[in-house]
C-alpha cells in the first residue's frame, strides 16, 4: 500500500471554507478512485495560516496514476485553488507503508485462526440484593 501527501497552504480565516473545498473536490476525487484505501484532509492554524495537508491512501501505482496521471508526484489542483492557496506543494509526496497489517492480503484458500475459546462465564458479578442503585433484588432478578 502506498501513502500520498501533499501540503499547502491558505490564510486562516479561509481554512474551514478551504477545508470544506478540498473535501468536496480533492478528497471525493480520491475516493471515487478504484485503488483507493482511504483519504484526509487535516488542517491547523499557527498564526495568520493553516496548513492543509491530504493524506491518502493507495493499493497501487496504478491505482495513483487513475487519479492523479502517469507522472503520480505532480499534485493535482482544482479550479478554486488559487483563490484559497498562499502556498502549494507542486509534487505530491509518496511512501510505502510500513505497517504489513495493513498491506496484506488475504490469501485464497486460507481462513483466519479462530479466536481462543473463553470458558463460561460463572457465578454472577453482582450479588443478589444490591441493584446499582441502591433497591433490593430477588436472586432471579440479579442479572450475571
Amino acid at each position: 500500500m502506498i501513502a500520498r501527501i501533499w501540503r499547502g497552504a491558505v490564510r486562516a480565516e479561509d481554512a474551514a471554507a478551504y477545508v470544506a473545498y478540498v473535501q468536496e473536490t480533492g478528497i471525493d476525487g480520491y475516493k471515487d478512485t478504484p485503488g483507493n484505501r482511504g483519504a484526509w484532509a487535516l488542517s491547523r492554524v499557527e498564526g495568520d495560516r493553516a496548513e492543509i495537508v491530504t493524506v491518502s491512501f493507495w493499493e497501487s501505482r496504478a491505482a495513483i496514476e487513475a487519479f492523479a496521471g502517469p507522472d503520480i508526484s505532480r499534485a493535482v489542483f482544482y479550479p478554486e485553488d488559487d483563490q484559497y492557496l498562499i502556498d502549494r506543494d507542486l509534487i505530491a509526496q509518496h511512501y510505502e507503508v510500513a505497517d504489513p497489517r495493513l498491506t496484506a492480503q488475504p490469501q485464497p484458500g486460507r481462513r483466519r485462526p479462530a479466536a481462543p475459546h473463553r470458558p463460561p462465564r460463572t457465578g454472577c458479578r453482582r450479588p443478589a440484593g444490591v441493584h446499582p442503585r441502591g433497591h433490593f433484588l430477588h436472586r432471579r432478578q440479579a442479572r450475571c
